[in-house]
């Protein structure tokens, strides 16, 4: 049985696996790692191109995952099975829709080539300019692992909530990726310059 990658859970499961891990999953030698990990706590082995696929660092990408593979990784973030870790999810999250407030930037407001601001902790600040159809790239970047050239999509950036950069890719990198930025407390500053 196959389950499809495109549903809030799995995003939520891959965030669990990334805390439990203990580091975001964006390179080929992090996947090897987690597979050890996995396979150390577990005695259950999985393929790290399954997992590459699961998360979008592949370049194959997956359309379903296996119940076996959502089973392990439901085990490894310390639920019994899959089945369980979407019933806890939906019992103990947190109010997942509410009414939001503050500063915030919707990328259909905005004009080619007009740059913005985001910043988040610690410390953290870049500058980006917007490439039309929700793209943006990255034109200075202050202690961030972000750098000038990479590029995003994104259709909203709100103060207090994290920034989910679609379609990511390096400057030096065709293939695209998720990010998150301010994933804990959300970014800090969002204006326009």
């Amino acid at each position: 049985m196959s389950v499809s990658v495109n549903i809030p859970e799995i995003s939520a499961l891959r965030s669990k696996v990334e805390a439990v891990f203990g580091q975001p999953l964006q390179t080929h030698n992090g996947f090897i790692a987690l597979v050890d990990a996995v396979d150390a706590t577990l005695r259950e082995h999985l393929s790290e191109s399954t997992l590459e696929r699961l998360w979008g660092y592949s370049t194959r990408e997956a359309d379903a995952v296996s119940l076996r593979t959502l089973n392990v990784l439901s085990r490894y973030v310390g639920s019994p099975s899959w089945k369980n870790f979407c019933a806890d999810l939906k019992q103990f999250s947190p109010l997942e829709s509410e009414e939001f407030s503050g500063d915030s930037i919707v990328s259909s407001s905005l004009t080619p080539g007009q740059r913005l601001q985001l910043g988040w902790l610690p410390n953290r600040l870049i500058t980006v300019e917007y490439q039309g159809s929700n793209r943006f790239v990255i034109t200075d970047s202050r202690h961030s692992s972000l750098r000038p050239g990479d590029s995003f999509e994104c259709i909203q950036m709100q103060a207090g909530r994290p920034l989910y950069l679609d379609r990511f890719r390096r400057a030096d990198d065709d293939r695209e990726r998720r990010y998150v930025v301010g994933e804990k407390n959300g970014l800090t500053q969002v204006r326009a310059l």
